[in-house]
């Protein structure tokens, strides 16, 4: 083989193995940060099709519906806990439907009420009293098509519930915050 060709093979060669390197690289980074949306019931009994589970300390996205009842704030911070079902209709909550426990700090958004539905993400954890959890990062409260913004809502006459936050727990937020 001639000098020049063995330069050029060895060049597109070491190019080649550069290109996979980096896809490999990138597409280990990306594996990393990728939240895969289950149900409660999804978490606690599996995918349908594949019977996958989450495991512990992983990156999730959840949604589901708020059961009426058991939203918990701390009055001293911004500290608030809440389970979530699944979406099934008719919308009835019963004791033995999986539910998981959602803790998250921060300020909720407006629409956030219960029976509503949100989408949470957060990593999977475990606490004793209520079995598997999420310690939420971000939460998201889902709307329907009757959706109207609070200045419509004011406009129109209908009554728009903001949530209220006491000074002590705007505070604790500034303070807690990273």
């Amino acid at each position: 083989m001639n000098p020049r060709r063995k330069k050029r093979l060895a060049i597109v060669g070491s190019i080649l193995i550069g290109i996979g390197v980096v896809s490999g690289l990138v597409l280990y980074a990306l594996s990393q940060n990728i939240d895969l949306f289950f149900t409660p019931s999804e978490i606690t009994q599996g995918k349908k099709e594949t019977g996958l589970k989450p495991s512990l300390g992983q990156r999730i996205r959840i949604g589901g519906l708020v059961v009426p009842g058991s939203v918990k704030r701390d009055p001293e911070n911004l500290k608030v806990s809440f389970r979530l079902s699944d979406m099934a209709m008719p919308i009835v909550f019963k004791d033995s439907d999986p539910m998981v426990t959602v803790y998250y700090e921060g300020i909720l958004p407006d629409l956030f009420r219960e029976g509503q539905g949100i989408v949470a993400n957060g990593t999977l954890t475990e606490h004793p009293p209520t079995g598997l959890s999420i310690e939420a990062s971000e939460v998201l409260a889902k709307h329907d098509e009757n959706y109207m913004p609070a200045e419509l809502a004011e406009a129109a006459g209908q009554k728009h519930d903001k949530a209220t936050y006491s000074d002590k727990q705007l505070e604790s937020k500034k303070t807690n915050s990273y």
